[in-house]
């Protein structure tokens, strides 16, 4: 099936960290967009390709909106979608409070097809077409996502979180248990359809030396397959993981003793990482996710993108919503969060760094971008359709917007999920505003 999507393109084809804003952004009025088995087959002024398409091929219009990459959520944990906005504590006490007692209910496959359901239908939602995702300890919780996404053929990045120590009894495995279960779920889910399995330790301190060095071993047998986890989020917690594997120099070290940094490999926050961390990360191709709505709802700090970005040796970084310590399924509003962090160490992100993050940066962060997070020909047609004009006051306030920069910038600030007019997943149209 043939369709086309006309409306003003915005996509990247250089990084505005690295290159100016306008090298690294192209931006187009009143193109085609043609969509073809999944994906992207021409893309030209809609003056210049109107004339030449079949009078039966079906064209989506938006005048005056922007079609964009699908959002990329680099860092979620779908199955707090239940417990968002759960108050009061900071990083372990909240782990111990609410996340802990959570997940222990996803070992019922029903009720983890629930919350998959619930998840998915919101990222359509807010425009976000692929996401890098932690499931629970149990491979239930897995298959419940990676059925539902199937639904859709959604480009989705998720594994079993392993963890055999420093947890509720419900919620360990063992270190032979993690292996075997996360090796069943490559062999039946990784590149089948758009599924993508990821390798997923929580975070240091919940596994054992052993179970590390299982997970190292099976990272080792998929070089290809990607691994995420946490790094440095929080100060206790940074304390916490040298007490625990006290022969390693720093934390990110840990990782890297046991094989579990490099290409394809992502871990959230990175706050308060020491130089010595970040020249590791580089020199093993390891990315971070940036999560500035949880830094700061628990209190944990804010990252440095400018450091971690700098020219030289500059580390990969996506942007990732982190639910549900993350308030927010809105990559827009996530943006948001991120500048309000670089500002903190004076630091002005540009509304374009700031969707670089959410498309083109966080694909090359996850090893994706020959697929998804460019609207160009031959890549996969995941697109988001922003309005520029969601509310009452950002249709006041686009009036005396300067120019594209500045329209941008007031989207990331008072945008949400009313901006999202469309959203594509492999050619389809998944999600409508006027039908929702």
């Amino acid at each position: 099936m043939k369709l086309a999507i006309r409306g003003d393109v915005l996509t990247f084809q250089a990084d505005p960290f690295l290159s100016s804003s306008s090298e690294a952004l192209w931006f187009q009025r009143d193109m085609l967009v043609l969509l073809e088995e999944g994906h992207i087959t021409a893309m030209q002024a809609a003056s210049d390709l109107l004339p030449t398409l079949s009078p039966d091929i079906e064209i989506h219009h938006y005048p005056g909106q922007l079609i964009l990459p699908g959002f990329i959520d680099s860092h979620v944990h779908y199955p707090q979608t239940e417990m968002i906005a759960a108050p009061g504590k900071q990083l372990i006490d909240w782990l111990q409070n609410y996340t802990f007692v959570s997940e222990q209910g996803f070992a019922d496959i029903e009720h983890a097809q629930e919350v998959a359901e619930r998840f998915i239908t919101e990222q359509l939602r807010h425009g976000v077409t692929s996401s890098c995702v932690f499931g629970t300890v149990h491979p239930a919780s897995i298959e419940a996502l990676f059925k539902v996404a199937a639904q859709y053929d959604l480009r989705l990045m998720a594994g079993k979180v392993c963890m055999d120590r420093h947890a509720p009894a419900a919620l360990l495995d063992t270190p032979r248990q993690a292996y075997e279960d996360s090796l069943a779920l490559i062999q039946r889910w990784h590149g089948r359809g758009r599924a993508e399995y990821v390798i997923t330790p929580r975070f240091a301190p919940t596994s054992s030396p052993e179970q590390l060095e299982m997970l190292g071993s099976l990272a080792q047998q998929f070089p290809q397959v990607l691994i995420q986890s946490h790094i440095s989020e929080n100060p206790a917690e940074i304390a916490w993981a040298q007490s625990l594997f006290p022969d390693c120099r720093d934390y990110a070290s840990i990782y890297h003793r046991y094989g579990l940094l490099r290409p394809r490999a992502i871990y959230g926050h990175g706050i308060h990482l020491s130089e010595a961390e970040l020249e590791l990360l580089y020199a093993t191709g390891t990315s971070l996710a940036h999560c500035p709505s949880s830094n700061f709802f628990l209190g944990s700090g804010c990252f440095d993108i400018q450091r971690a970005r700098r020219c030289v040796h500059s580390v990969k970084v996506g942007l990732g919503t982190d639910l549900g310590a993350g308030t927010s399924f809105s990559m827009l509003q996530t943006m948001g969060e991120a500048y309000k962090a670089a500002q903190f160490h004076g630091y002005p992100l540009t509304a374009p760094q700031a969707f670089y993050l959410a498309t083109r940066g966080a694909a090359e962060a996850l090893g994706i971008a020959d697929k998804v997070g460019s609207v160009a020909v031959g890549m996969e047609a995941d697109l988001a359709i922003i309005n520029m004009h969601s509310t009452a006051l950002i249709d006041f306030r686009m009036r005396y917007a300067r120019d594209l920069n500045e329209a941008l910038f007031i989207q990331m600030m008072l945008a949400d999920d009313r901006a999202i007019s469309a959203t594509y997943v492999a050619g389809k149209r998944c999600y409508h505003a006027t039908a929702a």
